[in-house]
């Protein structure tokens, strides 16, 4: 008798303890895309376009 009942109460108990794993899991992802998203050229190519832009005479 138990047995049952801690069987019972051990399977909503995993089901919890799995969700929780996941959400920590989730939170505690250092990646955030948002950091890495680059919105153009950076200046080391402005400066070497610039540079054979000028040259060009354009």
């Amino acid at each position: 008798m138990l047995f049952a009942s801690l069987n019972m109460l051990g399977r909503p108990l995993t089901f919890v303890a799995g969700k929780w794993r996941k959400l920590v899991r989730i939170a505690g992802d250092p990646y955030r895309p948002e950091l890495h998203y680059m919105r153009g050229p950076g200046p080391k190519w402005q400066a070497k376009h610039q540079a054979s832009r000028l040259n060009r005479g354009l």
